[in-house]
């Protein structure tokens, strides 16, 4: 059903496009009170062809942002919304990503420290953590095993 409504809707701007030329073609061709009564029927035309255009729109999504809409009608581009919301998301991904990883970073020192600081921990910490603490993965690239290399 909606390819039907969108072709629909796609002739009937065309016809709003004819009208508009005719239109124009009327005014450029304009020699007064002989040409007024054929611009006076083209404009009819036109508002006759926005109606009609308008009544096969209105099965159609058109959800548009609120925000959008009083950028337009301050005079901005819309172009310019979407460029500077694109870049707001990246800004706000890279703070995100980079809090992450500070907390990343906090969680593998915390579970050094109460590796190194308390006796037999070191199996809870991995269970928390939900993977074995390997040689090099926590902050200082310390695992607390002891060497037993001299």
């Amino acid at each position: 059903m909606a390819p039907m409504i969108e072709e629909e809707v796609e002739g009937r701007i065309k016809d709003v496009i004819q009208d508009l030329y005719e239109i124009q073609s009327s005014v450029h061709g304009y020699l007064g009170p002989q040409t007024q009564q054929v611009l006076i029927r083209r404009i009819h035309n036109l508002t006759s062809s926005l109606q009609q255009l308008s009544a096969s729109s209105a099965p159609l999504p058109t959800a548009i942002p609120p925000e959008i809409i009083a950028y337009i009608e301050d005079g901005r581009n819309p172009d310019i919304y979407t460029r500077e919301f694109v870049e707001l998301v990246q800004k706000s991904n890279m703070y995100l990503k980079g809090k992450s990883e500070a907390f990343r970073e906090f969680r593998n020192v915390l579970a050094e420290e109460i590796i190194t600081g308390g006796v037999g921990s070191r199996e809870e910490v991995e269970k928390i953590l939900g993977t074995s603490v390997e040689e090099g993965s926590l902050a200082n690239g310390e695992s607390g095993k002891e060497d037993s290399k001299d």
